[in-house]
């Protein structure tokens, strides 16, 4: 694919973003009730227990737009691999650590240029 990475490395990359992936998207399934209208309770104690499930609510759609920025991540990292772009700085072209990717193998920029 290139010369910064082993195709075995690259290999472990695109393993780990697919299982990365594929996490997210199960719990997304999972998360889907708590991100609906929050209803009037009658039977709970009032005005607290409402917005007790409106602050549940809001942290479940806040967590919801992080996995949704994250697959787009993985996506962007999985098109890389294909194209064999992989592991290259996006801003400047030079190779990105292979630290940086063991952290997060969706990076698409250097250290330097992610400052």
């Amino acid at each position: 694919m290139d010369d910064a990475f082993s195709s075995e490395q690259i290999d472990d990359f695109t393993r780990r973003l697919l299982v990365r992936q594929a996490e997210l998207k199960a719990l997304d399934a999972q998360a889907a009730s708590w991100r609906g209208p929050v209803e009037l309770d009658q039977q709970s104690v009032g005005r607290l227990s409402r917005m007790d499930a409106m602050q549940q609510q809001e942290m479940a759609q806040a967590e919801a737009r992080r996995r949704v920025s994250d697959l787009a991540r993985i996506e962007m990292a999985l098109v890389r691999i294909a194209e064999g772009e992989y592991g290259w700085c996006a801003e400047c072209g030079e190779p990105i650590a292979h630290k940086r990717l063991e952290i997060d193998p969706a990076a698409h920029l250097c250290v330097g240029c992610a400052r």
